[in-house]
């Protein structure tokens, strides 16, 4: 019950993370608004909200539940891949600055970001939130939050990743805000 202790932690640290995602993305909010940006796709975020919320509960009442195990090997590799996964998170955020929100929303105008890890990626913070969604409950074998939360997520994904590629066009059509 020791590694099931310190994997609640664990899960409560990143449901702190996401608060400070929130704080930073209520600022950028702000930010874009006055320079003319737009919002997009509003039906779908509190969805996202309650999956996102619903994944950190379910992995540890499966992990408390079920008594799942931790293995050592699978879940020293999760934790590190969780970690980096972070990293990348912070990246993706730091690369992108006032643009960087956890809603859709652009201000036209401005130029895509092709810089950090945008170079290589059109959308990298997504690679993070699923390679995230499978590598934090297999940090103790929480193997039914991974697959369900992977599945939901995944359309989820395809819903946001099409909204945004909608907003981004319909921002490029339009005049630069003054």
């Amino acid at each position: 019950m020791v590694s099931a202790a310190w994997f609640v932690v664990l899960v409560l640290l990143v449901g702190v993370e996401r608060l400070a995602e929130l704080v930073v993305s209520k600022r950028n909010l702000r930010w874009a608004m006055q320079h003319g940006g737009f919002e997009r796709g509003q039906g779908h975020f509190p969805v996202m909200v309650t999956l996102h919320t619903l994944f950190l509960a379910a992995m540890v009442v499966e992990v408390l539940a079920l008594d799942r195990p931790f293995v050592p090997a699978l879940g020293w590799t999760m934790l590190a891949l969780v970690v980096l996964a972070q990293a990348v998170r912070w990246w993706c955020i730091g690369t992108l600055g006032h643009r960087w929100n956890t809603k859709v929303v652009v201000v036209p105008g401005l130029p895509r970001v092709r810089s950090g890890p945008y170079r290589w990626l059109p959308h990298p913070n997504y690679v993070v939130v699923v390679a995230e969604g499978v590598a934090l409950p297999l940090v103790h074998t929480a193997w039914v939050t991974a697959v369900a939360f992977t599945v939901l997520n995944a359309a989820l994904l395809t819903v946001r990743i099409r909204t945004e590629r909608a907003a981004l066009t319909e921002a490029e059509a339009m005049p630069a805000a003054a």
